[in-house]
């Protein structure tokens, strides 16, 4: 099974003094779109007052600014260990086991508006973009460049994928009719037995939940819906195969929390 993650808005500095080496990034179909984003990134970040319009950053994150501009030579992490907030800190990449960190590491990606897809032990700098931020100087908009060079990015879907991104960084590839992948809610069910879906918690959710599977040795073994919904009984997580609807047509499977 591969887990897609979404990414994080807030992101640790430093790291290994070697810059981002783009040829060495997961899916090699993808750095030329990768290039050009760079690229036109770097640009609008010589331009603080410009950068700091287009993206939306109030005056306390202006070293946002400088991390965009300094993105070709700036240090760089795994991205497991890059981004922090909620999921990030919930899966604690850095006190997993080696076992589970090597789980992690072969089996989790992230979606990123800069990078695309990547593998969790892709080595990345720091930088600020998100799937709904706004470049100028593209073309189109970063959803539909994401859609149009995932278009053929098929060997990813080899195989059983488990989809955790929120919805906005879904849109930048979505699962494909004929993939074999299914998207995570994360829910509650309240006295009366309905469900609502969490919001703040369910990143925490997710990312214990990864731990958890990582921990257990089975990241890379379960290949279907069924064989996690099984898991999770044996593990105790509460999870309930349905249908979703929406831009996620297909599969889901929910977390109750």
């Amino acid at each position: 099974m591969r887990v897609l993650l979404p990414p994080s808005e807030t992101k640790c500095d430093g790291g290994d003094a070697r810059p981002v080496n783009l040829a060495s990034l997961s899916f090699a179909e993808l750095t030329t779109t990768r290039a050009l984003l760079i690229e036109t990134v770097v640009a609008l970040a010589g331009d603080e007052a410009a950068c700091l319009s287009t993206l939306k950053l109030g005056p306390k994150l202006v070293f946002e600014v400088e991390r965009n501009r300094s993105l070709d030579t700036a240090p760089t992490l795994p991205a497991i260990d890059r981004y922090t907030g909620v999921l990030f800190d919930a899966l604690s990449a850095s006190t997993l086991s080696v076992g589970a960190r090597r789980e992690v590491l072969a089996s989790v990606f992230i979606q990123s508006a800069l990078w695309g897809p990547i593998a969790a032990g892709d080595a990345i700098p720091a930088y600020r973009l998100s799937h709904n931020s706004t470049l100028p100087a593209l073309t189109h908009s970063l959803t539909a460049t994401w859609v149009d060079a995932c278009r053929d990015l098929s060997g990813f879907w080899h195989g059983f994928v488990l989809d955790a991104r929120s919805e906005g960084y879904a849109d930048l590839m979505p699962i494909p009719a004929t993939a074999n992948g299914c998207f995570l809610r994360v829910a509650t069910r309240d006295s009366a037995g309905a469900t609502r879906a969490l919001n703040h918690f369910n990143k925490k959710a997710k990312g214990e939940f990864v731990r958890a599977l990582a921990e257990s040795g089975s990241l890379a073994k379960i290949a279907s819906v069924d064989e996690l919904c099984e898991w999770g009984h044996i593990h105790g997580w509460l999870l309930e195969a349905g249908t979703a609807g929406g831009p996620e047509a297909g599969r889901e499977i929910t977390l109750l929390v």
